[in-house]
């Protein structure tokens, strides 16, 4: 696949665990190696398995997990390399900071309600957090702060997955981030 020339950008999905950050990164990237659009995925579950496995779920770790991804994110987004970031992040302050250090970060919240969450939890983190197994989990015992205006709102309990990452597109493409997609060309 020939890369087409494009601004690096930082895509950051943020929401409650189970509200589809994962899917929508993943489908996303898909779509956009596709259209020769440079671009890495950073997910939560796996950062935390290399980048950030010497941290716990205090305040503290989540920040500095925050801080490591926002410096690799960084880096990359400056080089011209889109970077599709899925974390929960539930605290305001420190996704500001990110969009201050990032090359056009674009805040998407990943928006499903708890009870929808708790539904898609294949791997019963919720059950073992409500029976208290579980301590600073996000959106049980631990807050989450949803952002108060996103660049992008997907709203993942009412839309399929295909219209959310349709709308993700059509924002790229609209800031001229990344090709716009001519039907003629598929």
């Amino acid at each position: 696949m020939q890369y087409t020339h494009h601004p690096g950008f930082v895509l950051w999905f943020t929401g409650l665990s189970g509200a589809g950050k994962t899917t929508i990164s993943q489908a996303l990237e898909a779509i956009l190696r596709e259209r020769g659009v440079r671009v890495e995925r950073l997910d939560g579950d796996t950062v935390r398995q290399h980048l950030t496995k010497d941290l716990g779920f205090s305040k503290a770790d989540r920040d500095t997990n925050i801080e490591r991804v926002t410096f690799v994110a960084k880096l990359l987004s400056r080089n011209n390399v889109g970077v599709l970031a899925a974390f929960i992040s539930p605290y305001r302050y420190m996704r500001d900071r990110v969009r201050t250090e990032t090359t056009n970060f674009i805040e998407v919240y990943v928006d499903a309600p708890l009870e929808t969450c708790i539904r898609r939890d294949v791997k019963g983190m919720y059950a073992q957090a409500l029976a208290g197994k579980i301590e600073n989990f996000t959106g049980i015992n631990d807050p989450y702060e949803p952002p108060e205006k996103p660049d992008i709102h997907l709203r993942t309990d009412r839309e399929t997955l295909e219209e959310s990452v349709a709308k993700v597109l059509e924002y790229l493409e609209q800031r001229a981030l990344i090709p716009v997609d001519e039907p003629s060309a598929r």
